[in-house]
């Protein structure tokens, strides 16, 4: 469902909390390392991600990725609202670009069943809670 550089950014992103958790701010290549992407794709996708202001960043020595607001729950939906599109939580399962009651695909009806499962579970889990899961070794990040 989601596109690759989606899944890159909730990985990096899952990864940069667990770091500073630990008081460390990752730089790109150290983060395309342990999320199993390529760097100049990462170098990307998490300029991205600081533009829309969901991480920062500091360069230099010393700098790397953050978040400024830890605390802050930060949505598994907000991050595909940011790399997909507001769009992608309507658009149809069978690729069709107009698709609704009155226009049905063949997929139309059990689709809307999975898709709303699916934004229910993005407006539920977070980046926290994913590097939660992983921190108290309920889940793996990558299977390097």
């Amino acid at each position: 469902m989601l596109g690759k550089t989606t899944e890159y950014a909730i990985r990096a992103l899952v990864y940069i909390f667990i770091q500073n958790q630990e008081g460390k701010r990752p730089g790109f290549k150290e983060i395309s390392k342990k999320i199993d992407s390529p760097e100049q794709f990462t170098a990307k996708v998490l300029q991205n991600l600081a533009r829309a202001e969901l991480i920062s960043s500091i360069k230099g020595r010393g700098g790397g990725f953050f978040f400024d607001q830890p605390a802050t729950p930060l949505t598994i939906y907000d991050v595909i609202r940011v790399m997909e599109g507001e769009k992608f939580f309507s658009k149809c399962g069978f690729g069709l670009k107009r698709c609704d009651g009155e226009s049905p695909c063949p997929l139309h009806d059990d689709y809307a069943v999975v898709r709303g499962g699916f934004f229910r579970l993005v407006k539920k889990e977070t980046i926290q809670s994913l590097a939660n899961k992983i921190n108290e070794q309920k889940a793996v990040m990558t299977r390097l």
